[in-house]
């Protein structure tokens, strides 16, 4: 190689790493940002954490180092109504949020709150993959959210201090605490508790100070939270399903381009289907893990008899979700 040669190689070379390094510079500038929280632990067992850091997972996979998720949980950006408040201004772009908060904005998700509507989880997910899914975020977006799917925090349970509860008359005077609900208020009203609304941020300490007999709260979050530590008695009462929204800002969605959204709506849409089988894989190993904190864990054998204490709250709201909603979501819990 002559000295020229060797001049011009070299030159190259130093062309082509300077040009290397400016698009990579390009690629981290033109990184979409998206700001995500949720109320709950960053805990690997935690089902609002495993939706996010899926989620993340998915949109890199999909479209490599064009979105920077930032994950912002334990309710660092608020609490979940303060939250959907921020994706509503565009000051958030993204969360994971509890289905009973966002039906206190928009009725229709407060199906899912229905007591013993659901028999099983796969109930659930046909329903909310399904039309009455399809309706309520629907309805969701007229507040200027985009609802992106439903992943799965599981079947709500009693946990307290007081008794286990193996029959209605045994949730006689114990004060629970519920999600800000009236739907939640009017139905352990009915089961003879002693419901008292309060956010999430404000719970451990109300149960660990006897503010609040105790709660009704999910496998996953229970041991995620470390409530083992503070509250005696597990009754699997399941008596709702609680589904996760993963949501996104309106302002947020119209700055993607048709390409950026579709590949958010698949990668939400593969992230949620990887969450539901982990979180039932977890539950699996869970509930051991529950008992062995020192829990005392009981099932309930006779659903109907807390059932039927319930009926006037499926009148009460009937209308309210929306006739169309309750009507598919039973079309297909029936067929």
């Amino acid at each position: 190689m002559t000295l020229c040669t060797a001049k011009s190689f070299k030159r190259l070379t130093q062309a082509t790493v300077l040009a290397t390094a400016m698009t990579l510079a390009g690629y981290a500038h033109s990184a979409t940002t998206l700001k995500l929280g949720w109320t709950t632990s960053d805990s690997d067992v935690d089902p609002y954490a495993i939706t996010a850091h899926y989620f993340a997972q998915e949109l890199e996979k999909a479209a490599p180092g064009q979105f920077d998720v930032k994950f912002f949980p334990n309710h660092q950006l608020g609490n979940d109504a303060e939250m959907v408040q921020g994706m509503q201004f565009g000051t958030l772009d993204a969360g994971v949020i509890t289905g009973t908060l966002i039906g206190t904005i928009v009725p229709a998700f407060q199906l899912n709150d229905l007591p013993f509507l659901y028999a099983n989880s796969e109930q659930a997910h046909k329903v909310l993959d399904g039309k009455a899914g399809e309706l309520m975020i629907k309805e969701l977006a007229k507040k200027n959210v985009i609802g992106l799917g439903f992943s799965e925090a599981g079947f709500r349970n009693v946990i307290n201090n007081i008794r286990p509860i193996h029959t209605p008359q045994d949730l006689k005077g114990i004060k629970l605490r519920v999600q800000p609900s009236d739907m939640f208020l009017d139905s352990f009203r009915d089961l003879g508790a002693n419901p008292a609304p309060m956010p999430w941020s404000d719970t451990f300490t109300a149960v660990q100070q006897g503010t609040v007999d105790g709660l009704e709260i999910p496998l996953a979050v229970i041991y995620a939270n470390k409530y083992p530590e503070v509250t005696k008695y597990l009754s699997l009462t399941r008596h709702s399903y609680n589904a996760l929204g993963l949501l996104i800002s309106e302002k947020t969605w119209g700055k993607l381009s048709e390409t950026q959204q579709n590949t958010v709506r698949a990668a939400a849409k593969s992230a949620i289907t990887r969450q539901r089988q982990t979180v039932a894989d977890n539950n699996q190993s869970i509930l051991g893990k529950i008992e062995a904190a020192g829990m005392k864990v009981n099932e309930v054998n006779d659903v109907n008899a807390f059932r039927a204490l319930v009926k006037d709250v499926y009148k009460k709201y009937h209308d309210s979700i929306g006739p169309d909603i309750v009507d598919a979501a039973m079309s297909e819990i029936q067929g």
